[in-house]
């Protein structure tokens, strides 16, 4: 077990079930936070728990539609209710980012999937969230803090033009993140955006249809791999969980090895 940097503190990660969000959940556990692993299913977030649990770290499972607003909700009372306080709200559950062009596109469907899981889900976590970060940033320095991440991508800053409804999805939650931290920063809650490019269940399977494809972004990542979803993504979340971040708010942090460099 690392630094208990968390200790004390409760998490949700949203989408914790596998991937970027599984990755954030077990480095947050590993730090001493109590994580609610945030997942659509049972069947995949009851794994990562055990998975935790049996590390040395606390964790439960809530099961959480994020595209409806109550079932956010729910998952936050529920957490207070069972552990007193909440003091992280990770979201990254994602529906959607399949390879598409525009004219190929099925927008209705595509464009609301997208947006009901990664711009109404960020602004209805952070809704049912707010309170309690609130409170969290009022306790004594060392006890708490109340922090916002939502999971972005490199897209939603460069755009893409193999995905071109999932770039403008992926940039609306950096305007949600920079408006929040404006109107939070009075309460010292702060607000920040990662954009990973790491290797996902999704990510990895996309390599076992096409190599070429990892070659090809390893070619054009100056570290020369694709990102850990637990030690490289997940130790930036506990960066910006932690009282080391403290006075970081509105930012994205690209965590891709150095594919982009555009900021």
């Amino acid at each position: 077990m690392s630094e208990l940097r968390l200790k004390n503190r409760v998490a949700i990660v949203t989408g914790a079930g596998q991937g970027v969000g599984e990755g954030i959940a077990r480095r947050l556990a590993q730090a001493g936070a109590t994580v609610v692993v945030a997942a659509r299913r049972a069947e995949t977030g009851e794994p990562v728990v055990e998975s935790i649990r049996s590390a040395g770290g606390l964790a439960v499972c809530i099961v959480t539609d994020v595209s409806v607003s109550r079932s956010v909700d729910e998952c936050v009372e529920q957490t207070v209710q069972q552990f007193g306080r909440l003091d992280i709200m990770v979201h990254n559950a994602f529906m959607g980012g399949i390879p598409h062009k525009l004219e190929q596109a099925q927008i209705d469907k595509h464009w609301t999937s997208m947006s009901r899981t990664g711009v109404w889900a960020s602004l209805f976590c952070a809704r049912a969230a707010m309170p309690y970060l609130i409170s969290s940033s009022a306790r004594p320095a060392g006890q708490g803090g109340g922090r916002l991440i939502l999971i972005t991508s490199p897209s939603g800053i460069e755009g893409s033009a193999n995905i071109p409804l999932y770039s403008p999805a992926k940039a609306a939650q950096r305007a949600i993140t920079k408006s929040l931290a404006r109107e939070w920063g009075q309460h010292g809650v702060t607000v920040n955006c990662i954009g990973p490019v790491a290797g996902s269940p999704a990510l990895l399977r996309a390599f076992g249809r096409n190599p070429a494809l990892q070659s090809a972004i390893e070619a054009r990542t100056p570290l020369g791999r694709v990102g850990d979803i637990t030690q490289d993504i997940g130790s930036v979340a506990l960066f910006l969980s932690s009282d080391d971040s403290s006075f970081v708010t509105g930012q994205t942090i690209i965590c891709d090895g150095g594919s982009f460099l555009g900021l």
